[in-house]
């Protein structure tokens, strides 16, 4: 086949409401570049009732081909008209024949429209439904992943394990300590500020070590390691499955969760509650860069802070990081794992690990507000 081949196109009249379409060379999406728009303007003249495709010395045929006869047909449908094929070899014959124009004229009115808001919402509700139901089943399989990691520590990837843990909490030391600096050295400056009116500076070690042990050291540090590593995850097994590497892992008969999943929670579970104490610890540094500047001694600070703390306020910021860090873990290797197909789904799974590892660091550090309440805690 002639793959150089021009398209030609001879119009010749077809008695006195007919026209004969006579094409030689290639009707593919090369040839027809230049004649689309010819083709339809002369074909679609209200004066042509009947149209007559010569097909006999065409050496090629491709979908764009393809298309412009189904609309030439369907164009002199609507108009009350007709269009009929001579001389369409065999082998092009079959592949139009895939083509059915009947089902392009019985597809209901609205089929690629916009979908009306109490469709949109009923979509959305079996979107949320269908996600909390793999989320389940998620735990659910991480769990028993855990269990059998502690029963056979052997058979635990710990290479893997090691390498994540620099990855997710070594190489996070820098933004965790700057992070943490900032935030105590921009509370007790404010805070200072505002008790200045009041005569009470002396009561800003008191709060920071307070609010930074009990509560915002373990919530920013979490949401740091969802920004961060929680993502990373999500990246990371997202491009194992578009690249069918994870299809590869069950062909051979290894679990993906156990496999991909539980270092990544061990690894993750391991290093936040270090993290949380560099956060802490750099908070109370900006903190003292603030009271020392007003003049208040080092040890008059450091006594100040330890004044309302105690092991349950400690143990209690570190608990609550434990948890956050086996959300955002799990979080991110199951929006991985549910990565689809296409350029964008890589990028998608990072964005939804993200965003559903912050909500559910919020509403899980709400339960824990309101269970600390009432348990006297």
């Amino acid at each position: 086949m002639d793959k150089t081949a021009a398209l030609r196109i001879d119009y010749s009249p077809l008695a006195p409401d007919g026209l004969v379409l006579s094409f030689a060379g290639r009707l593919d999406v090369y040839g027809l570049g230049r004649s689309w728009d010819e083709v339809l303007a002369r074909a679609g003249a209200r004066e042509v009732r009947r149209l007559v495709a010569d097909l006999s010395a065409v050496q090629g045929l491709d979908g764009a081909g393809i298309g412009l006869l189904l609309k030439l047909r369907l164009d002199k449908e609507a108009q009350g008209g007709g269009m009929e094929l001579r001389g369409l070899p065999e082998r092009y014959r079959r592949l139009v024949d895939l083509y059915n124009p009947d089902r392009l004229k019985s597809a209901p009115a609205g089929a690629w429209g916009e979908t009306s808001w109490v469709a949109r919402v009923g979509l959305a509700g079996l979107a949320l439904g269908r996600d909390l139901r793999q989320m389940v089943a998620f735990v659910g399989e991480c769990t028993l992943a855990l269990c059998f990691a502690a029963r056979h520590p052997r058979r635990v990837r710990w290479k893997d394990t090691l390498l994540t843990c620099e990855r997710a909490g070594a190489e996070s030391l820098p933004i965790v300590l700057l992070i943490g600096f900032l935030m105590g050295l921009i509370m007790a400056f404010q805070s200072a500020m505002s008790l200045e009116r009041f005569g009470a500076q002396i009561f800003v070690p008191n709060m920071l070590g307070l609010v930074m042990f009990r509560e915002l050291g373990g919530l920013v540090t979490a949401i740091l390691l969802a920004g961060r590593s929680g993502s990373a995850f999500a990246a990371e097994i997202g491009t194992m499955k578009v690249n069918e590497e994870v299809n590869a892992l069950l062909t051979m008969g290894l679990d993906p969760v156990r496999f991909l999943v539980a270092p990544k929670v061990l690894a993750a579970a391991a290093m936040m509650p270090i993290m949380v104490l560099f956060f802490n610890f750099a908070s109370l540094v900006g903190g003292a860069v603030v009271m020392l500047s007003l003049e208040f001694p080092m040890a008059t600070y450091t006594s100040r802070v330890f004044t309302n703390l105690d092991m349950t306020d400690f143990l209690g910021g570190l608990f609550k990081a434990l948890i956050f860090s086996l959300l955002v873990a799990g979080v991110g290797c199951l929006r991985g794992l549910q990565t689809g197909t296409g350029a964008g789904a890589v990028g998608q799974s990072t964005t939804s690990a993200v965003v559903s590892g912050i909500i559910l660091i919020a509403v899980t550090d709400g339960v824990f507000a309101v269970s600390f309440y009432y348990l006297g805690i």
